[in-house]
């Protein structure tokens, strides 16, 4: 039988970390959230305006994070800053902006007319 502080460092980190509560979302990502919930109904935002909004100005992979790691927001009304679609994410992005009232043709969100 071996003694318990006998086990290899990794294995006691490793059952240490499993007896640790979740935390919760971080506060980055609670601020994500929280921008992306802010994104009108019918309208999109760049990533790179989102971690301007979040605290974090330049962060825009770190948006992308967060938003994996988000709990239920409109997702979907985030694009790259030029407009375009994840391809990954594209199918599924352009029917739900769609469904909103956002064009969206080869795979960026075209200005509405009159937009300025």
């Amino acid at each position: 039988m071996v003694a318990k502080d006998a086990r290899r460092p990794q294995q006691r980190r490793r059952t240490e970390a499993a007896r640790k509560p979740h935390a919760g979302p971080s506060a980055w990502v609670l601020a994500v959230e929280a921008a992306v919930r802010s994104i009108p109904r019918g309208q999109t935002v760049g990533y790179a305006t989102i971690a301007l909004w979040a605290g974090k100005p330049g962060a825009a992979r770190a948006v992308v994070r967060a938003l994996h790691a988000a709990g239920d927001i409109p997702w979907w009304r985030v694009t790259r800053s030029d407009g375009t679609l994840a391809a990954p994410i594209a199918r599924a992005q352009a029917a739900r902006l769609a469904r909103e009232g956002v064009a969206v043709a080869r795979g960026r969100v075209t200005p509405r007319r009159g937009a300025g």
